[in-house]
């Protein structure tokens, strides 16, 4: 039984109790003084659309609000920290929450970072910096090679890969309703497309994972009769295949049993109450040159949508492969997924979250500089994913060589995630990630959509402010020598210093 139901089965026996009692003693009326107004709290709290943990939790979930309201002087006690015991995380959520409400995000007092420690990244800007109002305040790229028939235009910030199964089905509805009003791209997740995907017509990114579900044969290999059926849906606006993520490269997804309801097996194309897990690898290739073969097939298939595919760098010379293989089959990917080590929303085990997979910045870095000295980067977009939170995470990944930015944590955190790492458990207590359908109750879709739409247009204000403050007149024109990082207690470096960049061609 959740806490609302708990709330509603004591009040109703306390008031039968009072009313058994008021019959042999007429003082225990007095009692109601004290107890009434709670109870009457709590069916607010129930009634109310705005905050998710008082519908799910009446009453007690007021101190977490409590706690909120007196930050950071109570909530420092409850913050993550590093290795070295600094705090990390709180910034990066109070910021999204703001942007999310629509709230102001400006801060006093200056930076509430230690610029002096290592790590620590900053922007150079310019004296001669651009009039904002004179930039394009909703820049947008688009995606599609040449033999792409149908590209897209997209935003250069978009919902990253989130299964409807690790999401609820409100979760679901309230990021595509949110990508819908703000006119960006929402990523399936590697669990198939749903009718929550559909619902309200927000362009989607259907990424193909190893278990290939919603596009599946019985044995768990590829269909391209359900492929193509979901492909040519109209909001379907690119396909992405899924090589290896961020918070788990090399090991596959899994969906526990609990989540795993009869609907979600039927979208996957697998038997209910079970648990499911991706298989490491993809059956419908084993080398660089079936992969590429594969991205052909899908794309006519699709009618000629944009394909790409996504990764977690391992070993470098697999991406060096795959270049070698465009070069000598002629078939490029429309796009490639850069993720991060550090990346993921899901969970994973802690060694292959911590300890398998290279970072975001440097991945990056790697993978345009292996496009560019083969001549390929012209010809191919690349999209950022790993913990990109803010407008200067955008600029830094623009810096270094991508063209669009994903986010996946910042969107959890917008429609209400507070962390509570119980994703794996179906407990969520804001209903961003469970089946129980007693918790996703309290996520109200209309509400959280609204921040989704917020977010993504203040991050991308604030993106579009700093590329302004460097003196460019178009984010393009960002490159390495913009971004700082303090790499010792005496040392800074420019990041075209730290990831140098290669002439165009010199690998061929």
């Amino acid at each position: 039984m959740q806490a609302r139901e708990q709330f509603v089965v004591i009040s109703i026996l306390f008031l039968a109790f009072t009313a058994i009692i008021y019959t042999v003693w007429p003082p225990v009326l007095w009692s109601l003084v004290i107890v009434l107004p709670l109870i009457v709290i709590g069916i607010y709290d129930m009634l109310q659309v705005k905050h998710t943990i008082l519908r799910n939790y009446p009453i007690v979930g007021h101190f977490r609000y409590l706690l909120e309201r007196f930050r950071p002087e109570i909530m420092q006690y409850f913050v993550e920290t590093d290795t070295q015991g600094r705090p990390i995380n709180r910034i990066s959520r109070s910021l999204v929450y703001e942007r999310a409400k629509n709230e102001n995000d400006t801060t006093p007092f200056g930076t509430q970072e230690d610029v002096y420690s290592e790590g620590y990244e900053w922007m150079e800007h310019s004296i001669y910096a651009k009039n904002f109002d004179d930039l394009d305040q909703n820049p947008r790229i688009t995606i599609g090679g040449k033999d792409c028939t149908q590209p897209y235009s997209s935003s250069l910030l978009n919902i990253s890969a989130m299964s409807f199964g690790s999401l609820s089905q409100n979760a679901i509805l309230a990021l595509n309703k949110g990508a819908k009003k703000g006119n960006f791209g929402h990523n399936t997740g590697e669990g198939g497309i749903s009718s929550y995907h559909l619902e309200h017509g927000g362009d989607l990114i259907w990424q193909i994972g190893t278990g290939y579900f919603g596009c599946r044969t019985k044995d768990g290999n590829f269909s391209p009769e359900l492929f193509e059926k979901s492909a040519k849906l109209e909001t379907v606006k690119m396909i992405e295949i899924k090589l290896s993520q961020g918070a788990k490269p090399g090991h596959g997804g899994l969906l526990p049993a609990a989540k795993n309801t009869e609907e979600i097996a039927a979208i996957r194309g697998v038997a209910p109450h079970t648990t499911v897990a991706s298989p490491p690898n993809h059956k419908a290739f084993s080398d660089a040159e079936g992969l590429l073969k594969f991205v052909k097939q899908l794309r006519e298939l699709s009618g000629g949508k944009p394909v790409g595919f996504k990764l977690c760098v391992g070993r470098t010379e697999e991406f060096v492969d795959i270049c070698k293989a465009m070069l000598i089959t002629g078939i490029l990917p429309d796009f490639i997924t850069v993720d991060g080590g550090e990346g993921g929303t899901g969970a994973a085990p802690v060694e292959f979250s911590n300890s398998l997979g290279m970072p975001m910045c440097d991945g990056l870095a790697f993978v345009a500089n292996t496009l560019e000295g083969y001549n390929l980067r012209k010809d191919i977009k690349i999209m950022a994913s790993g913990k990109i939170i803010s407008g200067f995470h955008m600029a830094r990944a623009v810096a270094l060589g991508a063209d669009i930015c994903y986010s996946a944590r910042a969107m959890m955190l917008a429609l209400g995630c507070i962390q509570a790492l119980e994703c794996h458990e179906n407990t969520c207590p804001t209903g961003v990630a469970t089946q129980d359908k007693s918790l996703m109750r309290g996520l109200v879709v209309n509400n959280k959509a609204d921040r989704i739409a917020n977010y993504h247009e203040k991050t991308l204000h604030s993106f579009v402010e700093l590329v302004a403050a460097t003196g460019n007149s178009h984010y393009s024109n960002l490159n390495r020598t913009h971004i700082k990082r303090r790499v010792s207690a005496d040392t800074v470096k420019r990041f075209d210093e730290i990831y140098p960049t290669i002439a165009t061609g010199s690998l061929i």
